[in-house]
């Protein structure tokens, strides 16, 4: 069983507790139910950074990255570098993040924010909505084709954006939706774990033009932007890179001014 198994056979038992405690009629009680989001897609294509920042206190592969810095010191200081969204892992298992990292963020900051989570339930979308996102992940890997057109259609019809997310061809050929706004390319094989940005560079001109295209994992320095923008990218999803420093606002001002 691979690393992405155990944490989706964990998942489904969460949501499944979740979704008896709090059902959706409550969470579309919420104030942030009704907040008009803010397009991570439309930011993205208006960028001349394209960085998506990520708080992540941990990862299976890294264990703790750093569990010792407060959440809002660290989105505010992403949006004072000039990200242009914000990613916030809501797994708390496995990650370390809760659905109140995604409150408190959007209490705190006024960029897109998109939930770094392993979906899949339609329930979840709900969650992302009522917590304050205007976007939600979904990974081809985990998902059967049915999943990634009802989940992507619930997003849309939430007015929520949607980041795909694949790892080789053949998810990308099954997540050519006209309901999904970005398609993101993991550098990180799931499986193993290894991370290579020459999955990005073989996989872009595979992925149509109406889709903001978005790199992720294994960025570190501003050149591997450069780089990657030749291949038409315009976001990159960065967590480790800033997460694993002392002030990762102050590293992702360093790293964005060094970018321009």
């Amino acid at each position: 069983m691979t690393i992405l198994d155990k944490i989706i056979q964990n998942k489904i038992k969460e949501v499944n507790a979740k979704k008896a405690l709090f059902p959706i009629s409550l969470l579309e009680k919420s104030e942030a139910f009704s907040r008009t989001p803010i397009s991570l897609a439309a930011a993205l294509r208006n960028s001349n950074t394209g960085i998506i920042a990520e708080h992540k206190r941990r990862s299976p592969s890294k264990s703790v990255i750093n569990d010792q810095v407060n959440l809002p010191e660290v989105v505010t200081g992403y949006s004072k570098a000039g990200v242009c969204g914000i990613s916030v892992l809501t797994d708390t298992k496995y990650f370390g993040g809760s659905l109140d990292d995604l409150a408190l963020a959007r209490n705190c900051v006024d960029i897109p924010l998109l939930r770094k989570e392993f979906i899949i339930d339609s329930y979840q979308i709900y969650e992302a909505k009522a917590y304050g996102a205007d976007a939600i992940l979904l990974i081809a890997a985990s998902l059967s084709d049915n999943q990634l057109k009802e989940f992507s259609k619930t997003a849309k019809q939430l007015d929520l954006d949607v980041l795909l997310e694949v790892h080789n061809e053949e998810e990308l050929q099954r997540s050519l939706l006209t309901t999904v706004d970005m398609l993101g390319v993991n550098n990180r094989n799931l499986k193993t774990f290894d991370v290579s940005i020459d999955i990005s560079k073989a996989l872009s001109e595979k992925i149509p033009k109406d889709f903001v295209k978005i790199s992720e994992s294994g960025i570190s320095n501003p050149e591997t932007i450069k780089t990657l923008r030749k291949y038409g990218y315009k976001g990159f999803l960065i967590g480790e890179t800033f997460m694993k420093t002392d002030n990762p606002g102050e590293s992702a001002n360093q790293f964005i001014d060094q970018l321009r």
